[in-house]
């Protein structure tokens, strides 16, 4: 690409590599270096030295190796000599708790940040075992903490690992926080400037009250005894934390009937029995549907590695459905309202979903006269909503990326409270005779008939990001004037100031709306080398309109494919 100077951009990685050879390095880690140094193959050394590894908004995230650009002890005790520089600047309660999950690496980095942690005298509660990201949100309010660190890549490849930073309201860290902490880490921009003089004094290792406290606060979110549900429940961990909490979980609600995927129960860093731990992807199901099968029960849950989003698959006379996010988002918004008892809320209630997931929630809240409001993409900024509105109260939320919660007293998409609130729902249909499919059909046409698709390009490394940016450009230039054959009367670019009061932020997110109110958003991944694509059209519920509205979001991802691949 023009853009990019291969000569400046290895003789830059060349310097930082030679430099980390001065470091106290393990053998293994400076004979890495000098094979890559020595490869005719420049690529792999410009992609783990060209840059420092970004510590973004939420923390970082990267493929584990040696490098500025990669995850590995270095560079997470970097970001938390960054981020305890900015607690002991900010704050006088300078404590912290760490969680995480079951990834290759992701103990050792716990242990290597309450070290940092504690040689800059800040006190840390570090669990004794992998545990999910959302009970880390609960803890980090529960303890009282400054802040919370959880060493995860959530659903991303094995080969990856991250640092998410949670700030003292329990959510995932917003302004002015983020950018002050990227600034502090950004100057630790050498080994040398790390305290590594950890204090054993100052950590502590939590234990099961935490887990104890955890669990009945999501007992309390049960509208039905359960005690007696005919409902089967299979559930696969898919190697991560979601073993330690979700059947606990689904015990406080009353399920008995549980049966563990038992192959994919134990943590296993390889995540050996799926090509990817992530519950949207199909193949990630594959055991647990045949476990579904074969044990001829009603529903199966799935959760990712650090237990922030869920999948789910039910079973119908031996006929597979599979849900997808929207859907998902859309029985747990609409069962909430349902059932809570507004009565007893001294506040106005609200829900929240962010810019790309369904418009069917927006739908179904203003019918029940509850606010509704619109995200940027990221738990976070619903987290950031729960903290500044609070004159209201959410009662619930979610993203079209599986990722879902109920109740305030975890500020992240939580699968543990989720998995537990998809089975009540799926166990009160099964009362009249129904599935969790035939209470979608309810809300279909109840408010509309809504499909959303998701379509993602890869792009890996400098030139991916090069043609990611290529894209986006071409769509702010030359935005199509027609989509699904209907003329867009809207473009909503987010890197420019919107009609949305919530949204505060930028972000290089472009989204075109048609006459029939149909939508297509764009956007590059925050977390993996991909562009995404959100369609989203609705119609009056009937078997023909589904097969109508599938076919159009089909023609337009046609069209995207000849256009950029």
């Amino acid at each position: 690409m023009k853009s990019i100077d291969y000569s400046t951009l290895l003789s830059n990685s060349e310097v930082q590599a030679k430099k980390w050879l001065n470091y106290d390095l393990d053998k293994n880690e400076i004979n890495e270096i000098k094979n890559l140094l020595k490869s005719k193959n420049k690529d792999l050394l410009i992609d783990s030295f060209y840059k420092n590894l970004e510590f973004g908004t939420g923390g970082m995230r990267g493929i584990i190796g040696i490098g500025t650009n990669r995850i590995n002890k270095y560079t997470i005790s970097m970001a938390t000599q960054g981020l305890s520089n900015y607690i002991k600047k900010s704050s006088e309660n300078k404590s912290a708790v760490i969680a995480y999950d079951s990834r290759k690496y992701s103990k050792e980095f716990a242990h290597q940040t309450a070290n940092i942690f504690s040689a800059n005298k800040i006190k840390c509660y570090l669990f004794s075992e992998l545990r999910p990201t959302p009970q880390l949100s609960f803890a980090v309010r529960e303890l009282n903490c400054t802040c919370g660190v959880v060493i995860t890549a959530s659903h991303n490849p094995k080969e990856y690992n991250g640092y998410k930073v949670y700030w003292n309201d329990g959510g995932q860290i917003t302004s002015p926080h983020d950018t002050n902490i990227i600034k502090e880490v950004s100057k630790v921009n050498s080994l040398n400037k790390i305290n590594n003089e950890k204090d054993k004094s100052l950590i502590y290792i939590l234990d099961n009250d935490i887990d104890n406290k955890y669990i009945n606060k999501i007992k309390k979110l049960s509208f039905n005894n359960n005690t007696n549900s005919k409902l089967k429940i299979v559930f696969s961990s898919l190697h991560g934390t979601g073993i330690t909490q979700v059947p606990k979980a689904l015990n406080s609600f009353g399920f008995n009937n549980i049966s563990i995927v038992q192959d994919q129960s134990k943590p296993d860093e390889n995540f050996s029995t799926v090509k990817s731990p992530n519950p949207e992807e199909i193949d990630a199901l594959d055991l647990g549907i045949n476990q579904l099968i074969n044990e001829n029960a009603d529903i199966l849950l799935a959760t990712d590695p650090d237990s922030d989003r869920v999948g789910v698959a039910i079973n119908t006379q031996n006929k597979i459905s599979i849900l997808n996010g929207n859907q998902l988002a859309t029985l747990i918004i609409y069962y909430i309202i349902k059932h809570i008892d507004l009565k007893k809320i001294n506040k106005s209630p609200f829900i929240a979903k962010t810019i790309v997931t369904t418009s069917l929630i927006e739908k179904i809240a203003k019918k029940n006269n509850i606010s509704c409001y619109s995200t940027l993409t990221g738990f976070k900024y619903i987290a950031e909503l729960i903290r500044e509105r609070k004159n209201e109260k959410f009662i619930a939320g979610g993203e079209e990326s599986y990722g879902y919660l109920v109740d305030d007293f975890v500020r992240d998409k939580d699968a543990i409270i989720s998995s537990a609130v998809i089975c009540e729902i799926a166990s009160w249909a099964l009362l009249s005779n129904k599935n969790l499919i035939d209470i979608l059909e309810d809300i279909y046409d109840d408010y509309g008939l809504y499909v959303e698709k998701l379509y993602t390009i890869k792009m890996e490394g400098i030139t991916g990001k090069e043609k990611i940016d290529s894209i986006m450009r071409d769509f702010r230039e030359k935005a199509p004037s027609t989509i699904f054959d209907d003329k867009v009367i809207k473009i909503i670019d987010y890197m420019d100031k919107t009609e949305n009061p919530i949204i505060k932020d930028k972000s290089n997110v472009i989204q075109l709306i048609s006459q029939k109110k149909y939508i297509i958003t764009l956007r590059p991944s925050g977390t993996e080398p991909k562009l995404k694509f959100y369609f989203c059209v609705n119609s009056k519920n009937s078997n023909k309109n589904k097969i109508k509205l599938n076919s159009l979001i089909d023609s337009e991802i046609m069209k995207i494919k000849k256009r950029y691949e």
